[in-house]
């Protein structure tokens, strides 16, 4: 043990080190704004494993890796001018058996003021973050380390020859890719170009209930059936989705309003970027039926068009300098934060009626060998939003392609219709619902 000599000053406490903080980025600037018990802006990746979660487990699993993700390890402060994140230094959160609807409002007060939660039940574990802390892919980034780390515990024998350490050349970043990829567009015009929309109605759930349906469809059977149009996989299934509003919502009649379907592009490989803070663009599928009882070859062409047209570099450069210039407008940046929120609010509320729903595609789910004789499913989740009473997220996993459409409408043959077209195609379709 090492000694003090004689008269030596007692050392003073060292200064506590100064909490890490980052300013939101584009995309998440907004979410704090409007976010609420009934717009939560909360979404939900899960995954089933093979065998009963244990509690304990994974909270010693979540706790392991939160140390390691600062990403995660954020809370939201507002300043004079803009909302931030600080670093959080409090407990991480409690980990709980699932006793609520996928996506509630994440109470941050009551959460050790993390934007996120991990539970669980029987075989699944839900990850659900606050959209302004990360997009889908930071989301099942977190999500996978934390499966890695869940099974290192549980299996240590099995898995003894893993560490307990995030994957090989994992990148953390936490640059706002938005302001990075951000390049003056000449003009603006084409960023945004929508009419009022279709809007889904219709008896609804009770306050605070949410309506769940999976459907299980196997990827060689759908690459198939998208094939046969001459269309990818987002592009069919974006289609058949608008289809089955068109046949449900509109009874196949001509409308002055076009169903307008929002589909979330990830702007990380096209920039270059790993960024762990959202970086996405929304593109718009649009339908407007013109005529009575159009057909589904009709209607998939028109849906592939119109994202084909906006999925190129220059429509994608357009939106990002759009949304940034507005951000670094230097008139803007003196305005305290309350009357900037005040103008955001209405801005968004102004242009809810512009959609009729989303429908986003987190992708292909690889895990690394190990782990995946371990894994049988995974899931995404949307809330829902102001005027989207329908919403659908995509994820595929061992040749297993999973649509999760949430509702707070009581009917759903909307949903009913999507399946049935899709087995129409040759498509095996296994349907799975919460509903009683």
């Amino acid at each position: 043990m090492n000694k003090k000599s004689a008269g030596q000053k007692p050392e003073k406490n060292l200064p506590r080190r100064r909490p890490a903080w980052t300013k939101l980025d584009n995309t998440a600037i907004l979410f704090p704004v409007i976010a609420s018990r009934d717009m939560s802006n909360v979404y939900r990746i899960s995954a089933t494993l093979k065998e009963e979660i244990d509690g304990e487990l994974l909270q010693k699993a979540q706790d392991m890796l939160l140390s390691q993700f600062l990403a995660f390890r954020m809370r939201l402060k507002m300043g004079l001018f803009w909302y931030y994140f600080e670093e959080n230094d409090r407990r991480p959160p409690r980990v709980r058996e699932e006793a609520s609807y996928p996506g509630a409002y994440i109470d941050k007060s009551r959460n050790d003021q993390y934007m996120f939660r991990v539970t669980y039940y029987q075989k699944r574990i839900n990850l659900e973050v606050f959209h302004a802390l990360t997009d889908g892919f930071g989301g099942l980034l977190f999500l996978k380390e934390l499966i890695y780390q869940y099974l290192r515990l549980r299996h240590p024998e099995e898995l003894a020859d893993e560490k307990d350490r995030l994957s090989p050349g994992l990148m953390l970043d936490m640059e706002d890719s938005y302001v990075k990829s951000f390049r003056k567009a000449k003009s603006h015009k084409e960023a945004y170009r929508a009419g009022k929309a279709v809007i889904l109605g219709g008896e609804r759930l009770p306050k605070g209930e949410i309506g769940v349906m999976h459907g299980y469809l196997p990827l060689s059977q759908l690459k198939a059936a998208a094939k046969k149009y001459g269309l990818t996989i987002n592009q069919y299934l974006v289609g058949v989705f608008v289809y089955a509003i068109y046949r449900e919502q509109l009874k196949a009649r001509p409308s002055e309003r076009s169903i307008n379907c929002c589909v979330p592009v990830d702007l990380r490989r096209l920039y270059d970027s790993h960024t762990l803070k959202n970086f996405f663009a929304m593109i718009m599928a649009h339908f407007k039926p013109e005529e009575e009882d159009m057909s589904l070859k009709d209607v998939l062409r028109i849906v592939a068009e119109s994202l084909s047209e906006q999925m190129t570099k220059e429509h994608l450069d357009a939106i990002l300098s759009y949304n940034v210039s507005n951000e670094q407008n230097i008139f803007l940046r003196p305005i305290p934060v309350f009357l900037k929120s005040l103008a955001i609010r209405s801005v968004y509320y102004s242009t809810a009626d512009t959609s009729t729903t989303t429908m986003t595609n987190i992708g292909d789910v690889k895990l690394r060998e190990p782990y995946q004789d371990y894994v049988e499913h995974f899931y995404a989740m949307l809330s829902l939003s102001r005027g989207q009473h329908l919403k659908g997220a995509i994820v595929c996993y061992n040749g297993v392609l999973i649509v999760s459409f949430t509702t707070v409408l009581s009917d759903p043959s909307i949903q009913r219709c999507f399946f049935r077209t899709i087995a129409a195609d040759q498509v095996e379709v296994c349907v799975e619902t919460n509903e009683e």
